[in-house]
């Protein structure tokens, strides 16, 4: 078995745990099963939950036993640890829609055939739903005293702010019983998680040693932020990234990664990637040396893309991008990727029907302040239209023109891209 702990602190991945020596020996003596909880607080993991699956897939790739929990009973009540306010709770029916499409995101991600370390994924309502509340408080609640619970930094905060119900006050018990109750059934003795979960991932461990008298740990990530100070996996507009390709695209999702700031790009390769440490350093070796290239950017975004989408969307993706800078052929994209490759960049939409001229399209799109500034950029060599040179001010595209019936890519210089589509009624 690879020291898996080694790496991961390599990769600056472990942000708290309990005793590290205590968990090596434990990792180094055999087989460990681990878990990692995923509520469905939405249609879709994102790119922060990325890393949390990661994890799982690391420990497997050393040997170890992964286990991806789906909170059926978990996503009904709402984890309250960095939340300012309640959540609104969802109806049952939306929970086990979301906990069905997330469990079979996670499994993408593991193992669970034909090797002695199979993968399992299980839901918590597999064991709470039928226990009562009397049950509940018997067995689990008694283990937790009070004073405790209210020192908790989560309660704190929110008891001096905006409170907390005890549906939220419970969600600890909740996790913690998850915890026991994986090692009950899979003798799960590692539970990891992002920084923010630290409280309720001790509180299992703790549940476990009062329970059973069995010592189990615990191991938290870092919150991941951007060296701008802005948070990892948002866009400029604080929207998400998702894993969930009808929700990010594919292209979308890749120039995620290729547009990764150089000061943000080692620390997302040794998180992320799965390539060694050797050929990690060497790739932040050569984006230090030509740093134009993008060469560590590109790496980790095919690398990525692959992993979560498939190696044929990251090549439809490549050859889009390359397309849409005249260096292939746009008439052979097909429509979804090219349509999402338009919706992020500046873009004009206009009726069917006689076209605008291209300066007015430039203008409109965005990729040109005014007319004035569209007619210098033809007039200078350096507009196009589907990546033929405009050579008059006054032309205007044809239908023909129109890929998939419906678009225009306008292009300024070499870098700047727009594109126009049709948009019937």
């Amino acid at each position: 078995m690879t020291d898996i702990l080694e790496d991961l602190v390599w990769r600056d991945l472990i942000a708290q745990s309990t005793d590290l020596d205590e968990m090596r020996a434990l990792l180094a003596a055999g087989p460990v099963t681990l878990y990692c909880g995923f509520d469905p607080t939405a249609p879709s993991l994102h790119l922060g939950n990325l890393i949390q699956i990661l994890m799982l897939r690391r420990f497997q790739r050393a040997g170890h036993r992964p286990i991806g929990l789906v909170g059926g009973a978990t996503g009904l009540i709402g984890d309250p640890s960095g939340k300012s306010a309640e959540r609104v709770l969802n109806s049952e029916e939306t929970v086990a829609g979301w906990v069905a499409h997330i469990r079979g995101q996670v499994s993408r991600f593991l193992d669970f055939d034909d090797v002695p370390n199979a993968a399992t994924m299980v839901s918590n309502l597999d064991w709470t739903g039928s226990m009562t509340a009397i049950e509940f408080l018997r067995d689990v609640g008694k283990h937790f005293p009070v004073n405790r619970m209210l020192a908790r930094e989560t309660v704190k905060s929110r008891l001096e702010t905006s409170g907390m119900s005890y549906t939220e006050f419970s969600y600890v018990l909740l996790q913690s019983m998850d915890f026991l109750e994986l090692y009950r059934r899979h003798g799960c003795l590692l539970q990891t998680g992002g920084s923010d979960q630290w409280g309720n991932l001790t509180a299992g461990a703790d549940l476990i040693r009062r329970v059973e008298g069995v010592a189990a740990h615990a191991l938290t990530t870092p919150l991941l932020t951007k060296a701008d100070g802005t948070k990892f996996g948002k866009t400029a507009g604080g929207e998400t990234y998702w894993l969930d390709p009808e929700l990010t695209s594919p292209y979308a999702f890749y120039q995620f990664w290729f547009n990764a700031e150089d000061r943000d790009i080692e620390r997302f390769l040794k998180v992320f990637s799965f390539r060694s440490r050797e050929e990690i350093e060497d790739l932040i070796e050569q984006g230090a040396e030509r740093p134009a290239a993008r060469v560590p950017q590109r790496s980790l975004a095919e690398e990525m893309t692959t992993l979560v989408h498939g190696a044929g969307e990251t090549e439809r993706v490549i050859a889009a991008s390359r397309a849409l800078f005249g260096q292939g052929a746009l008439d052979e994209l097909d429509e979804r990727t090219l349509r999402s490759a338009l919706a992020e960049v500046p873009r004009a939409e206009v009726p069917p029907g006689d076209l605008p001229s291209v300066v007015d399209l430039l203008a409109s799109s965005g990729l040109c302040k005014s007319k004035s500034d569209a007619r210098r950029a033809v007039s200078q060599g350096g507009a196009y239209l589907n990546n033929a040179k405009v050579e008059s001010e006054d032309a205007v595209p044809a239908a023909s023109d129109l890929l998939h019936g419906r678009f225009l890519v306008l292009r300024r210089g070499k870098r700047n891209i727009g594109g126009v589509e049709v948009v019937r009624g």
